[in-house]
């Protein structure tokens, strides 16, 4: 074959793949452009979770019903690609949904250059004046405002407690009510803790996703309210000292077991016995590992100092309404719908264990029943009686490459301190901690927007 070099069968792999694409992209966009009635109101609305997207199809007849007129356009995007995708298409002008959630980790990097170049509408005064601001955890507004301006409501709070094996942690003489500070659970440790057979606690070691929750809990972060990096000042470098030697050297109580089957194994065989357990991650647990039910339970976070706050937060999502909507009003209702009207949320958290932002929903049945996996606890009411004191988090447009950088300073930090024990690991840490915020700061000088 002459005109294709490669030979018939890669020729004919070549026309199926290009038949078949071309299929499922008419499919595709035949699927999104729907046949509607003329003057029929239509609103697209992104999400990236499955159980949101599985809670709002559920939730939308009730409004079309109550709209008459209106066709909700409701499309599942994988979240790996969805921030990128949205991103390009508000630089190319290209469509976009009217409605969207993003996940907390990626809202700030849509919050570069002028207000006015801002792909979301700014939310603030619907917020205000529709009393949403009182109604909602304060806290949770601050990763989704930038610069005074509030562009996403949040659609949960996420408060972290830890998850624990009742059963074996009575059995071993640990009585939790007696763990008040991260002290008292780290001489427990210490007590408990056999290398290669049992942990105390499982934490991540090469990642920051737990080293940035206890940064939470202690006030610190990645950035300030004004954008300015501050993951290498005083909390930080004493957050990073106090954990690496929970993870790593000779004396550590902690290991790493990441997510799937060999955290599944270690649980089911006690091989750790607490796990830091935002309220998504117990619905997780209670999917993932059938066998414990009954024989776990939750318990607040220690606190830093005797007195401290006793959690800390994990995850998010925000809940933003573009600029190029169409009908801002009638969308604004929609997500009043989805984020305000109470036997929804209650609903939606017999099946997702996520607690939501509206604190009033808290009053609801379903947060106050006893959960048959956590040993009869009231799944809702340990977590609502700790959201009130969820840290505040900021957030900048280089929030990736700083999430990146903590734990690039994590593993610098655990990598030494496993060699060298007896190390000067305040001295280490600072230099780690520095070195990565200054990366950081140095690719926002290089972009003022």
């Amino acid at each position: 074959m002459r005109f294709f070099p490669y030979g018939k069968a890669a020729f004919s792999f070549l026309v199926i793949a290009l038949l078949s694409g071309g299929w499922l992209g008419w499919q595709s966009l035949a699927a999104g452009r729907k046949h509607l009635p003329p003057g029929t109101h239509k609103i697209t609305f992104w999400v990236f979770a499955d159980v949101h997207y599985d809670a709002y199809k559920k939730a939308i007849p009730a409004f079309e019903a109550a709209h008459p007129g209106t066709h909700v356009d409701l499309q599942l995007v994988s979240n790996d690609g969805l921030a990128a995708r949205l991103q390009n298409a508000f630089l190319a002008d290209l469509d976009v949904p009217d409605m969207v959630e993003i996940e907390i980790s990626s809202s700030g990097t849509f919050f570069r250059g002028p207000l006015r170049d801002v792909g979301f509408a700014d939310l603030t005064d619907r917020i205000h004046s529709s009393g949403l601001w009182d109604k909602m955890v304060h806290a949770r507004f601050a990763p989704y405002t930038n610069r005074g301006r509030i562009f996403g409501l949040p659609h949960d709070v996420h408060p972290v407690q830890l998850a624990y094996r009742r059963d074996l942690v009575e059995k071993l003489g640990i009585d939790v009510s007696t763990i008040h500070t991260w002290d008292d659970l780290i001489r427990y440790g210490k007590q408990v803790t056999i290398p290669g057979q049992r942990y105390m606690i499982d934490l991540n070691d090469s990642g920051g996703d737990n080293l940035e929750t206890f940064l939470f809990q202690r006030g610190g972060g990645y950035f300030d309210p004004d954008g300015h990096c501050i993951m290498d000042n005083e909390i930080a470098v004493k957050t990073m000292c106090w954990y690496v030697p929970m993870v790593a050297g000779p004396h550590r109580i902690g290991n790493s077991l990441g997510w799937g089957q060999v955290l599944t194994k270690a649980v089911e065989d006690g091989y750790v016995l607490f796990l830091v357990c935002p309220d998504w991650r117990s619905r997780g647990f209670q999917k993932d590992i059938p066998r414990v039910s009954g024989k776990m339970a939750l318990m607040p976070l220690p606190a830093v100092e005797p007195g401290g706050i006793r959690t800390s937060t994990w995850g998010g999502t925000m809940l933003g309404i573009t600029k190029r909507c169409k009908e801002p009003d009638l969308t604004w209702a929609l997500a009043m719908h989805l984020y305000l009207d109470k036997a929804q949320l209650a609903e939606r958290f017999r099946q997702t264990s996520i607690l939501p932002a509206m604190r009033e929903a808290w009053n609801q049945e379903a947060f106050h029943e006893p959960n048959a996996f956590y040993s009869g606890q009231p799944l809702g009411d340990t977590y609502a009686a700790l959201a009130p004191d969820v840290p505040f988090q900021y957030t900048s447009p280089f929030i990736g490459t700083a999430k990146a950088k903590l734990g690039a300073a994590l593993i610098s930090c655990v990598q030494e301190y496993n060699k060298h024990p007896d190390m000067d690991l305040e001295k280490f840490a600072r230099a780690a901690l520095k070195e990565n915020a200054d990366d950081v700061r140095k690719l926002i000088n290089r972009n003022p927007y």
